[in-house]
């Protein structure tokens, strides 16, 4: 999965939520992953799409969360975060690279 191809099927999208752009200024930046993705995998593809340099990955498992719309029930899809923050002096422009 070292190609620009691959690196792309993990990195789903960018997570623009509240915290997470509060987050970003400590450089750290969140992103919707894979979720058979693993630390390194997702360090590679951040590093081969964005060019930076990454210093550490932390990953989560989102659990689905009840949902209801009128007399229908469900739940949301379980889904994988990764919180990926980036060496001093790097930074991502996240609108115009995905």
């Amino acid at each position: 999965m070292g190609t620009m191809a691959g690196a792309r099927n993990i990195i789903r999208s960018p997570v623009i939520t509240e915290k997470a752009t509060i987050l970003r200024d400590g450089n750290t930046y969140t992103f919707k992953v894979d979720a058979r993705a693993n630390k390194y995998q997702i360090r590679q593809a951040v590093e081969s799409i964005f060019e930076v340099k990454v210093e550490a990955v932390r990953t989560l498992t989102v659990h689905p969360k009840p949902k209801r719309q009128g007399a229908h029930q469900g739940s949301t899809s379980t889904w994988k975060k990764a919180y990926v923050k980036l060496q001093s002096g790097e930074s991502i422009d996240l609108i115009e690279n995905l």
